[in-house]
């Protein structure tokens, strides 16, 4: 129910419109309007669909979809491999611009962020307006489109920014939130993926509203731990504050080899190039992690993960190695074939004040 005594918040989730495909699209004019496909080269192995124009979309070619599959799926599309360091200095433009009307953004991604414009820099105070002329300062200086999410909450503004695209702009006012969480397909919930939602389904949860007929203590029952987040967020209930400075949970590096390893030797090679990119993140981002994870994908697609975890972190690149080898070492079995391997480091701590693990 809406209550008007309550002081709400006002946040906006900018998404970018296929960012990749639309910033290669801008720069080389001769590919607009075409499928355009942004990632790893169809006759690789191992290529994976970054994005996708709208062009290519209307194929079915979707983001993590294989290149190969994609081509199938539209022979006639236009394949380039992303150009990162681009991306990211646009994504730095359109910070820029945000940064115009706030300062309370908390970037997801290169292509996507949150706003909290409950005081807003040039105290225009709706916050309708202020993404009405983000949209069009996106649009105008940088020949790029998003599409906005307006409401009083995180999740609201997330889902609303996904109504209308591309381009769109939606508003989820306080009054309405109820009555459309109601009608929101379970899948379209963020949060519920693919296999939760066909046990909702195979419930008889379809919706919002049948899934709001559930208590808590039932959702927990059902879906554990995540059960407490669904109850609330069925209601439109998102406490979490816009962070600004988001802090990082792993910095990870990893490779698709262009032939399966088969090698214990080669393998431990490519395991220290590995440890070396991600010891230079953690430099990079005064990073110290406790938690190694080491990932193996086989031949045949199946995939595991090991970690072990330390009093103190792991400074030195040469002990990033060691121990990513050792957990190869207890998981390798003659016989295997290894497509790709990553290193991950978590359970941070600040880089200040550490006693070193070697």
């Amino acid at each position: 129910m809406f209550n008007t005594s309550v002081t709400y918040r006002k946040i906006i989730h900018i998404d970018m419109d296929a960012f990749y495909a639309s910033v290669e699209q801008r720069d080389h004019p001769e590919l607009a309007g075409k499928p355009l496909v942004v990632g790893g080269l169809p006759e690789g192995r191992g290529g994976v669909v970054a994005t996708a124009s709208y062009e290519a979309r209307k194929f079915g070619i979707r983001s993590a979809m294989s290149s190969k599959q994609a081509l199938q799926l539209c022979p006639q599309a236009i394949f380039v491999r992303p150009r990162f360091e681009v991306y990211k200095e646009v994504s730095r433009q359109i910070r820029e611009i945000f940064r115009r009307y706030t300062d309370l953004i908390e970037p997801l991604s290169l292509d996507e962020a949150y706003l909290d414009v409950t005081e807003d820099k040039p105290g225009i105070g709706s916050a309708l307006e202020i993404a009405r002329q983000i949209k069009d300062a996106i649009q105008e200086e940088l020949q790029l489109t998003a599409s906005a999410g307006v409401s009083v909450n995180k999740f609201v503004a997330k889902i609303a920014s996904d109504i209308n695209k591309p381009n769109g702009l939606k508003f989820i006012g306080p009054s309405a939130i109820e009555a459309f969480m109601e009608q929101l397909p379970v899948e379209k919930f963020h949060g519920v993926g693919k296999v939760t939602a066909a046990k909702m389904k195979g419930m008889g949860l379809f919706t919002g509203e049948e899934l709001k007929k559930l208590s808590e203590a039932e959702l927990i029952r059902h879906f554990g731990k995540a059960g407490r987040f669904y109850y609330r967020i069925v209601r439109g209930i998102d406490e979490r504050p816009v962070q600004p400075q988001r802090a990082a949970k792993s910095l990870a590096a990893e490779d698709t080899f262009p032939y399966d390893l088969g090698s214990l030797a080669d393998m431990e090679t490519e395991l220290d190039k590995l440890a070396q990119v991600v010891h230079g993140r953690l430099t990079k981002n005064n990073l110290q992690g406790r938690t190694l994870t080491l990932k193996i994908k086989y031949s045949d697609f199946k995939q595991i993960t090991r970690n072990r975890s330390y009093p103190e972190p792991l400074t030195a690149v040469e002990t990033i190695g060691v121990v990513a080898k050792e957990l190869l070492a207890l998981t390798f079995e003659e016989g295997q074939r290894v497509r790709l391997l990553g290193i991950s480091l978590s359970n941070f701590d600040s880089a200040k004040d550490q006693l070193r693990l070697f």
